[in-house]
């Protein structure tokens, strides 16, 4: 409920506090008084648009302040802990918002600065306040889907659908990404074939370049290459000049040296080292010179080869293994191919179970509604007679979704509250054909028959009687009054017969002080109060039947609590 309201230079309103307890509360005063201003402050702490034009003149800022206590089990709460707002064992809530005419507004939630959107989201599950001419609650489309599922009980059903909703969404989103990827690669993969193919055509190997462009020079120039071998190996080998064969007379010699002088030993062994590899050499050069030959048809195949691999490589890649390199990428690319397909079939048929599943959720959720519609038409239109409005007839239209969409968050239907206050009248949607009076009883009505299963605590009605008196101002109070056994009910009226209802009555009243209008809130005494509803009965001039009218009115009140 909310427990306590202060306002600071908020229209003629410059200081005020005010306290409230539960159960039924009016507020009575003069038209011009300031009373729906009360009813502005709290709609702007629940999230309302806010203007400069709204502080008070020759004022900086106008302050807000309400204080709400809630049930500790109540989801509102939780929603608060949740974000970090609000501690385990917190039942009360704090809200301040700061208009500035500087724009540089503040909000806070329990002490620390919040963004006004959490205060929209909160609005609607804290307070709920009905005008005349605004019954945004009771019009909208969406909100008159949650009053037929929430007096069908079906918020489980609800919510078995919206968890199937969300899994066939997740499974759509996944198969259209999917979808867009393959659409992608499916424009490229030509392409990549192409490139692949062109690759692998070539059957290139690692380090092959080099190993060409090693063997390319020797077939360009085998003829002089061919005649320093020959030449090399004549002078290592061959004949009495070779330079073997002069290594071999050296060691002769100095074998005889060496018989003579032991000095020698090392110079047989030197050259002993130097004959064995240069042997080798000559080996070498031998099999070096019989390899060498012309072969045109073999340089023309290199010449071809280096050609197609500079190409590739130009073309492709900097370098032989970022050629190879790009081989394995594409060969990666074109698997992904493949086993995207598989994945693709796996979602569709995910989504088609999934749309199977949520269409028999869906489809049980609109019987119920259905049923539930049959059963409130019933009881609001009891209600309405009630509030002395029995020519009239009420209806709930139930319609499939329009456009392409099968399926919403909420279901596979849209609700119409439907009207007519004239017999012989066709049913019409209820924002276009209800008179401000009218949409007031009819909101009453729901609201009385929701009152159990509705769990926003705090209800405002703002001359909601308007256009209403005699009887049915007095069934439209005592409806009021039986809301406030489930709800704080706050209500601005005009009506003795609603006044006297109240389980609280404040008197909302203007004084001028030092050449300036102030308004002013408090709370009636008993004998303040009978005053005050005599003087809604009788007008300017409050004569003793109308005081006692008054008294009788009010004791018949508490006599039927």
């Amino acid at each position: 409920m909310l427990s306590e309201l202060r306002i600071s230079n908020f229209g003629v309103i410059e200081q005020l506090a005010v306290t409230f307890g539960s159960g039924f509360i009016v507020f009575t005063g003069e038209t011009g008084a300031g009373k729906s201003l009360l009813i502005d402050a709290v709609t702007l702490l629940v999230g309302g648009r806010a203007s400069v034009d709204q502080i008070r003149a020759q004022a900086d800022e106008a302050d807000l302040e309400a204080a709400f206590h809630l049930s500790p089990d109540h989801p509102l709460l939780h929603l608060l802990q949740s974000k970090g707002f609000a501690r385990p064992d917190d039942s009360d809530i704090l809200i301040r918002r700061v208009i500035s005419r500087t724009g540089r507004n503040r909000t806070y939630l329990n002490g620390n600065l919040c963004p006004v959107h959490l205060l929209e989201e909160l609005g609607g599950a804290l307070v709920d306040v009905h005008g005349q001419h605004e019954q945004q609650s009771l019009l909208s489309p969406s909100a008159q889907l949650e009053a037929l599922d929430a007096f069908g009980r079906l918020h489980g059903l609800r919510q078995e659908y919206q968890a199937a909703y969300c899994l066939w969404q997740d499974s759509v989103a996944q198969l259209e990404n999917v979808t867009a990827q393959i659409a992608q690669r499916r424009e490229r993969e030509d392409l990549l074939r192409f490139q692949f193919q062109e690759i692998t055509d070539a059957g290139v190997e690692a380090d092959e370049d080099a190993r060409l462009a090693q063997e390319r020079p020797r077939l360009m120039h085998s003829q002089q290459l061919g005649d320093l071998s020959d030449q090399l190996h004549e002078l290592l080998y061959a004949g009495d000049q070779g330079v073997l064969s002069q290594l071999a007379t050296a060691r002769k010699l100095i074998s005889k040296m060496e018989s003579i002088d032991a000095t020698a030993t090392e110079w047989a062994r030197i050259v002993d080292d130097a004959t064995v590899p240069l042997r080798d050499l000559a080996d070498q050069v031998r099999r070096y010179r019989d390899q060498v030959e012309a072969n045109p048809a073999r340089l023309m195949e290199i010449e071809q080869r280096l050609d197609r691999l500079h190409r590739l490589i130009k073309k492709y890649g900097g370098s032989l293994d970022a050629l190879l390199s790009l081989q394995d990428s594409l060969r990666a690319q074109l698997a992904q191919l493949d086993t995207a397909e598989t994945h693709l079939q796996d979602l569709t048929r995910a989504v088609e179970q999934g749309a199977r599943r949520l269409g028999e959720v869906a489809e049980r959720l609109s019987k119920k509604r259905a049923d539930a519609a049959k059963r409130l038409t019933i009881q609001v239109m009891k209600e309405l007679g009630a509030l002395r409005m029995e020519r009239t007839r009420f209806g709930v239209e139930i319609s499939p979704l329009s456009g392409d969409a099968s399926y919403a968050q909420t279901g596979q239907d849209t609700i119409e509250f439907l009207f007519s206050a004239n017999p012989g009248e066709p049913l019409k949607p209820l924002a276009k054909v209800a008179s401000g009076g009218e949409l007031s009883r009819v909101m009453l009505a729901l609201k009385t028959i929701l009152a159990e299963s509705d769990r926003v605590p705090v209800l405002i009605f703002d001359e909601v009687d308007a256009g209403v008196g005699g009887a049915v101002a007095e069934v439209m109070g005592a409806r009021l009054r039986d809301l406030s056994r489930h709800h704080q009910v706050l209500c601005v009226t005009h009506l003795p017969q609603v006044g006297s209802q109240a389980h609280a009555h404040y008197l909302v009243e203007k004084q001028v002080r030092q050449k300036r209008t102030v308004t002013q809130v408090r709370l009636l005494t008993s004998d303040e109060r009978e005053e005050e509803v005599a003087r809604m009965l009788a007008g300017v001039t409050v004569t003793k039947n109308a005081r006692a009218a008054a008294a009788e009115m009010i004791e018949s009140a508490k006599e039927r609590r």
